[in-house]
This record gives structure tokens, sequence and C-alpha cells, in this order.
């Protein structure tokens, strides 16, 4: 299923999906609004929100490399 002649990859993406709940991220006007929120949900979907645009650039180029190599090798 997996190439292991090249293991990087794998060990890097375990990485990520391990560390993310530590990476999130808001800009410093953000932070103070959202912190001074009583129950905390509207900065978690904040939270979840920049991890989500965050993460669809990284996929698309994966996915768009991904296939240039297929084409490629062939």
């Amino acid at each position: 299923m997996f190439n292991m002649r090249h293991p990087f990859p794998v060990i890097l993406f375990i990485l990520f999906l391990l560390f993310i709940e530590t990476s999130y991220g808001q800009c410093s006007m953000c932070r103070a609004v959202l912190e001074s929120e009583e129950g905390q949900e509207t900065a978690k979907g904040i939270n979840k929100g920049i991890l989500y645009l965050m993460a669809i650039p990284y996929l698309l180029v994966g996915v768009v490399g991904w296939k240039v190599f297929q084409i490629l090798k062939k």
C-alpha cells in the first residue's frame, strides 16, 4: 500500500496529526475578545475555522502535486 523507501512524509503527517491540538492561532485582537467570553464556545469555533482555512491550500497543493507526479511517472 505505501512505499516505505521514503517514510519521512508518512512520519511528518502523523506528527502533524498528533500536534494539531496545540496549533491553534489567532490574532491578538481576536484572542482578547474571545478570551473574555464565558463558555469559550465561540473561541473553539474560531480556532477550528482557522485550522480548516489553513489546511485546505496544503491539501489542494498535495493532491495536484500527486497527480502531476503520477502523470510524469508514466
